[in-house]
């Protein structure tokens, strides 16, 4: 992915009909598959100035997808009037240097960090031992079990990296997927007794953690799934995933 900043010195009076113009040529933007996400932005200090920021698959899909694609001409139409007002419009490559801030809590706080995700374990898989369709997978879990899955999950919604450093990380847990053949009903018992189970030991019952928590147990029980089944060969190796809030942050009032 590769970000291109426009800025753009636009005179006050003139500023209402750019934006406006801009909100016309988002349509195209929209519609471009080689655009991730658009923001624009006008300064607070000197509101002449404004900030375009926009996030391309490549550099090559920008200059050659989208320039040369049925979509930029009814972008450039709307944006031609201010086309000498720009100061600067370059690309810039992400670094690994970034994160969320302070201001969101991680879903891991919100749950009540590593002790909630304890708590939760240890009562699901005691629920998982007594289970007819799927205790039989885990019939000879290590006894320490409840409490490592506590520390992928812990590390999953944004807690410490325990898991990668105490336990091999991705390609760890990979591994206890492989060659199982795990079944889609097995899949849905899995799900359905560790959402009894968070509502058991109390795990933040408000829309939009569990809207998140669902989500995660949905797609990494899938992809455990497709990672089970005979003649997979899923990637080796690759990070924990992070999990976040998605579209819905907390709700706090």
């Amino acid at each position: 992915m590769i970000v291109e900043y426009i800025r753009y010195r636009i005179d006050r009076a003139d500023a209402d009909a750019f934006e406006a113009a801009y909100a016309r040529a988002a349509a195209s933007l929209d519609a471009a598959p080689q655009c991730v996400d658009y923001e624009l932005s006008r300064c607070v200090d000197e509101p002449e100035w404004f900030v375009l920021r926009i996030a391309w698959t490549s550099a090559d899909d920008h200059l050659k997808g989208f320039r040369q694609g049925e979509h930029f001409p009814s972008f450039f139409a709307e944006i031609k009037p201010y086309v000498r007002q720009i100061e600067e419009m370059r690309h810039y490559e992400r670094t690994s240097v970034r994160g969320a801030g302070g201001s969101v809590p991680t879903m891991h706080a919100w749950a009540g960090g590593t002790e909630a995700f304890e708590r939760l374990t240890e009562v699901f898989y005691a629920k998982v031992l007594d289970d007819e369709l799927i205790g039989p997978l885990f019939a000879h879990m290590d006894p320490g079990h409840p409490r490592y899955v506590a520390m992928w999950l812990a590390e999953v919604f944004g807690g410490p990296d325990r898991y990668t450093r105490e336990r091999g990380g991705y390609s760890h847990m990979l591994s206890q997927h492989l060659g199982k053949g795990i079944t889609e009903p097995q899949r849905r018992r899995w799900v359905s007794l560790l959402m009894d189970a968070a509502d058991e030991v109390d795990l933040p019952s408000d829309p939009e953690f569990r809207a998140a928590f669902a989500g995660y147990v949905e797609w990494g029980t899938r992809l455990a799934v497709a990672n089970s089944r005979p003649g997979a060969n899923p990637p080796r190796q690759a990070p924990v995933p992070r999990w976040g809030w998605g579209v819905a942050p907390p709700y706090t009032g």
